[in-house]
């Protein structure tokens, strides 16, 4: 009888143990595991999901002086505004570049982004387009931005919010003129960067997108190095705009393979008003969401170990897009490619 007992507490202890490591991994505080990083492994998810955790609204290619869908997505904005305002979560807006057509000069900036997008000035972080970069410089970009935008001519730039890591890159000329290449100033500082962050989510967003499934892309293997230094140190999310649709992936390594573990999930969403993109049939490989004839903007909710997505479309369309992930540390080195 004595021995059953045992036996039985022993079972019952094993089952807990078993459950707590099954069920419970974003209250777990293990820390990313290293690979060839600085990275402290001490930080790990700590914390629950809050109605005050921060969020992260926006999309790319959005405004023009010969369109009003625009105006409709900034609407979408006011109402994340201020929903957020009433809950005491603070709200950053972000850009994925085209942000003002066709040049992006100052001008357009002033007359076609600033009365429905330029609402939510002040707490906008931005990134750059290519056609922010059509007259071979972005001036009006960062006339307009100021200091949000990072430092003219190399708009690059990162800060933390909440519990999260917020990486903006510039690849709006396609990295012809703000380099992207391994050994660029732009790679090193986002590996610098990346090894200084002591929080465990990181989100990335820039204008060109290595997968899509969209036409403008035919090959955007130039991002390759941005997209090794994010997946060597364990960054959870890249967002991008330039094909005119909305597109999910799956966590995927640089090279394109599925890693449900340690890969980086993609969104395009370059849904803020100036025009669609047809998407290709089949579409690229990983693709898990994608529609070409909606606008709207992407509203990440930043929890302290993982994320929520929500693509919200303009009145009187009906796709939509939702769902939750956890972070995730570096691979491990072996898994490096």
């Amino acid at each position: 009888m004595i021995l059953w007992k045992l036996l039985t507490i022993a079972g019952g202890l094993a089952f807990l143990v078993l459950a707590y490591w099954t069920i419970s991994p974003a209250f777990r505080n293990d820390g990313p595991e290293t690979s060839g990083t600085d990275a402290d492994p001490s930080i790990g998810p700590v914390g629950t999901a809050s109605a005050t955790d921060p969020v992260l609204v926006g999309a790319g290619d959005i405004a023009s002086c010969a369109q009003e869908n625009d105006e409709k997505t900034a609407a979408l904005l006011d109402r994340v505004v201020a929903t957020m305002a009433e809950s005491g979560a603070e709200t950053v807006v972000f850009t994925a570049g085209d942000n003002a057509y066709e040049n992006g000069t100052l001008e357009e900036y002033e007359q076609c982004y600033g009365p429905t997008w330029g609402r939510h000035k002040d707490r906008t972080r931005p990134a750059t387009g290519n056609h922010e970069y059509a007259l071979g410089n972005a001036d009006g970009h960062f006339q307009y931005f100021g200091e949000a935008a990072g430092n003219p001519g190399a708009g690059y730039y990162s800060f933390d919010l909440g519990t999260w890591h917020v990486i903006v890159l510039d690849t709006g000329d396609h990295c012809e003129l703000v380099a992207c290449a391994v050994g660029s100033a732009q790679e090193q500082w986002l590996r610098a960067d990346l090894a200084a962050s002591r929080v465990f989510c990181t989100v990335a967003i820039w204008h060109d997108p290595l997968f899509t499934s969209g036409a403008n892309t035919s090959s955007a293997r130039f991002l390759l190095p941005l997209w090794r230094a994010l997946y060597e140190f364990g960054a959870d999310v890249v967002v991008n705009g330039h094909e005119h649709n909305y597109e999910r992936f799956a966590p995927q390594t640089p090279d394109g393979l599925l890693n449900q573990e340690h890969g980086v999930r993609q969104f395009v969403v370059g849904t803020g008003g100036n025009g669609h993109t047809s998407l290709d049939i089949p579409r690229a490989p990983h693709s898990e969401v994608a529609d070409d004839a909606t606008y709207g903007v992407m509203r990440l909710t930043l929890h302290p170990a993982g994320y929520d997505w929500e693509f919200m479309p303009v009145a009187g369309e009906t796709f939509q897009d939702a769902g939750s992930a956890g972070c995730h540390g570096p691979p491990p080195i072996d898994a490096v490619p």
